[in-house]
């Protein structure tokens, strides 16, 4: 089986980093076929291998991946050294300065983020769903940025696939409560000739990102609802009576 397929940025040039989808793996059924989350249901040995493939493709040994237990949180995790393989943190996003370590995100509609400042050395990783984002998981993560040397003006952030708002229903109580914590998030709420509010994900994630001084914003793949033979989503496998995978976002320093 050769490499598994992925997505670059620009934005962020040489820097290790990708934005996996579900090709390439060797799950099968419903997860095929580039499963890496052992919570769903898939065999625990083929997503060790599947989670191995992406490490090399990177450049990287398994141990060096770290992938944490993600939660809808605002938390941060440090990466400081490589992960024992039954050690579990749970946080939404990460920060190293360290080379050696690849950084893994686990997504299925919410919206990945690799972050960047290669002149100072340190790179991050988030995953945004609506309450991590509304939260503040963005601005954590350039916080724990810069308090390793980071600074926010040359942070490159490149968003990955993710929901799109033509496919994200969310209702008017969704709408209400979102914008009681965001009054300025009102563009990101939009309502469909005959239908009812949907929200645009990765733009309020954009927007977040702008709004926390970051300069540079690159976008990277399509919306997985509306690909879901391109992408895992949790929402369309929902839809449909079914479960599904996720798929890794990875970044790291040499």
């Amino acid at each position: 089986m050769g490499a598994p397929p992925f997505e670059t940025s620009a934005a962020l040039g040489g820097l290790r980093h990708g934005f996996f989808g579900r090709a390439g793996g060797a799950s099968r059924g419903v997860y095929a076929s580039n499963n890496v989350s052992f919570t769903t249901g898939d065999d625990p040995a083929t997503v060790t291998a599947n989670r191995a493939r992406i490490a090399a493709t990177m450049g990287y040994a398994p141990a060096d991946l770290v992938i944490l237990r993600q939660t809808h949180t605002a938390d941060v995790h440090v990466v400081r050294r490589t992960m024992a393989p039954d050690e579990v943190v749970e946080a939404d996003a990460m920060v190293t300065d360290r080379p050696g370590l690849l950084l893994g995100i686990l997504t299925a509609d919410c919206t990945p983020i690799l972050f960047a400042d290669a002149q100072s050395g340190v790179i991050g990783a988030a995953h945004a769903g609506w309450k991590g984002a509304a939260s503040g998981i963005v601005e954590a993560t350039i916080a724990a940025m810069v308090s390793l040397g980071a600074k926010t003006d040359r942070i490159v952030a490149a968003i990955g696939p993710t929901i799109s708002g033509p496919n994200y229903e969310v209702g008017p109580q969704f709408a209400a409560d979102l914008l009681a914590l965001h009054p300025d998030a009102d563009n990101r709420i939009f309502v469909p000739e005959g239908g009812i509010e949907h929200f645009d994900l990765p733009g309020f994630v954009a927007d977040r990102l702008t709004a926390a001084g970051v300069q540079s914003i690159d976008r990277v793949g399509g919306c997985t609802y509306g690909n879901p033979t391109r992408y895992f989503s949790h929402r369309h496998a929902t839809h449909q009576q079914t479960r599904t995978g996720r798929q890794l976002a990875v970044i790291g320093l040499t």
